[in-house]
């Protein structure tokens, strides 16, 4: 299975305080491997600390379900076929923005979890993130 490395981690977290600072707000940053496991986390100067396990969750939760956590929410309201969904695994799924899986030739390897923000905010620091591996 091809997972990230502690260089591929540090390497998403700088493009995503990179894009942090660009918009001027700090940010709690969390990289996971293959596997789900905790790889690197970055909280910036300022960050609240309430996000530190949120970043963590986004960042596992897109990993354990291939899937960015701003759509994991989108369909998981009422209605839609993952209600109920941030209630498994023991509450630790995150069903609004900031969560992207990380991919590499088009194989997930990894995820990605910003917090610390409004969801716009969360979710275009994590796009930043994504893109840069």
């Amino acid at each position: 299975m091809k997972t990230l490395t502690l260089a591929d981690a540090r390497s998403v977290i700088a493009a995503a305080e990179a894009k942090a600072e660009e918009i001027g707000q700090p940010m709690n940053i969390a990289v996971v491997d293959a596997g789900g496991n905790l790889v690197a986390h970055v909280r910036m100067d300022g960050a609240w600390i309430g996000s530190v396990d949120i970043s963590i969750n986004k960042a596992w939760t897109s990993r354990a379900f291939d899937i960015t956590t701003k759509h994991l929410g989108e369909n998981s309201q009422p209605g839609q076929d993952f209600y109920g969904i941030l209630a498994s695994n023991n509450g630790k799924v995150m069903i609004f923005a900031g969560g992207i899986p990380l991919t590499r030739d088009g194989q997930v390897v990894g995820g990605v979890g910003v917090s610390g923000g409004i969801g716009e905010q969360d979710q275009a620091v994590a796009e930043a993130a994504a893109a840069s591996l």
